[in-house]
């Protein structure tokens, strides 16, 4: 089986919850998984950014990204946190490769068309999965940073939600599962809901039930079950330890996105 496991910056905040996550994924691939890791890092960007004097600004759930900001990104998702996601896994044996979208092409973009600008925020506008493939051929897991690279040679900044979606896509994935700081999606009544259809989204995105960071997740749960992907998941990181168990038993956390 394929997995693509989705972290967020918030998850990898938390030391322990870190080691649970580390230790879920290591044990999919010593049952004969192969598993890709694509990570954000919004918190700890956002808190280098302060430390800069920048003010980070958000519109609908992506962050307005200028050069320096950028620039930053690549320095912090690139770097600090990619390598620490990869030590993690090593605690646990299992060999891990860093690596960010645009490294070997695997993940190109182009300049995401928003008004207002959003600046070097992009989207995903090709795919080549050979590098992923050769990783996994190796026994490692490639773990990769929300960056990519555009055609005109620029690097952008990549919602890491539409990343881990166009992974999965790309790679033919049985299942992608987003491991997050929340229970999962809440209806208008605040309670989680186990089940969440295509169908469903565009009336709570409507009466703003669903706000914020999930908008860009469920459009991104969506883009992967049209492209081909067979289980999409919303995990809260706390029960990561279900992941090796995901697909053969009945798992009642979080919430599972469906086509209908």
């Amino acid at each position: 089986m394929k997995f693509v496991v989705k972290l967020g910056g918030a998850t990898l905040e938390d030391k322990a919850l870190l080691h649970t996550c580390g230790k879920a994924i290591a044990e999919l691939v010593k049952d004969g998984n192969q598993v890709a890791v694509v990570h954000g890092g919004g918190v700890q960007l956002t808190r280098t950014l302060a430390q800069m004097g920048k003010v980070s600004q958000f519109i609908s759930g992506l962050r307005v990204t200028d050069a320096e900001t950028r620039d930053a990104a690549l320095m912090v998702l690139a770097g600090r946190v990619n390598k620490s996601l990869v030590a993690s896994l090593g605690t646990h044996g299992q060999a891990a490769m860093g690596l960010t979208g645009g490294d070997g092409h695997v993940f190109r973009a182009r300049k995401k068309k928003t008004e207002p600008d959003l600046g070097f925020v992009g989207e995903i506008a090709a795919t080549d999965p050979r590098w992923l493939d050769a990783i996994w051929k190796m026994g490692a897991v490639p773990v990769i940073s929300s960056i990519a690279l555009g055609f005109d040679g620029e690097y952008y900044n990549i919602n890491a939600d539409e990343m881990a979606a166009a992974c999965a896509i790309c790679t033919n994935a049985d299942a992608l599962i987003f491991l997050t700081d929340v229970p999962g999606v809440k209806g208008a009544d605040g309670a989680v809901m186990r089940w969440l259809t295509l169908k469903q989204i565009p009336a709570l995105e409507a009466q703003a039930v669903i706000t914020g960071g999930m908008l860009p997740k469920l459009h991104a749960c969506r883009d992967a079950l049209i492209g081909g992907v067979k289980r999409v998941r919303i995990l809260p990181a706390e029960a990561a330890a279900s992941l090796p168990d995901i697909l053969s038993t009945r798992v009642n956390d979080g919430t599972e996105v469906m086509v209908a």
